[in-house]
């Protein structure tokens, strides 16, 4: 799988993209400028950035995702656990939980993505 490492203004100008697309790159500078505080020059710096890294596409000046937003995440939080826990998804959860909690709307919801995933046949090591 590719590498979709992006820095934190780079992410929040893909989340831009990935709210809006496909959208003309003037329209992109508008809500750059909008939302970012941004000039023409550094939405279309950025822009060129991220068509370089396989990220974005401006084609015929209309700017669209190459690669969706879920695969950056999960690419990113999967940095973060291996970076900062050595891998350990469950030393990552006590950590969170130990800092912040999570409500029992959000316990039930990881409760049934666990259930969904065993019930695709996941974690059996295979």
């Amino acid at each position: 799988m590719k590498e979709t490492r992006l820095g934190e203004s780079e992410y929040r100008f893909a989340c831009i993209v990935w709210e809006n697309e496909p959208l003309p790159s003037t329209q992109l500078v508008k809500l750059c400028a909008e939302q970012l505080g941004w000039k023409k020059s550094t939405t279309y710096t950025v822009l060129k950035n991220l068509c370089g890294k396989g990220i974005l596409c401006n084609q015929n000046a209309t700017v669209r995702a190459l690669v969706p937003k879920e695969q950056v995440q999960r690419q990113a939080s999967a940095q973060v656990v291996e970076n900062t826990f050595g891998g350990s998804l469950p030393q990552f959860v006590a950590a969170f939980l130990g800092q912040k909690g999570i409500s029992a709307e959000e316990a039930a919801e990881i409760e049934a993505m666990l259930a969904a995933y065993r019930a695709k046949g996941g974690g059996d090591g295979c």
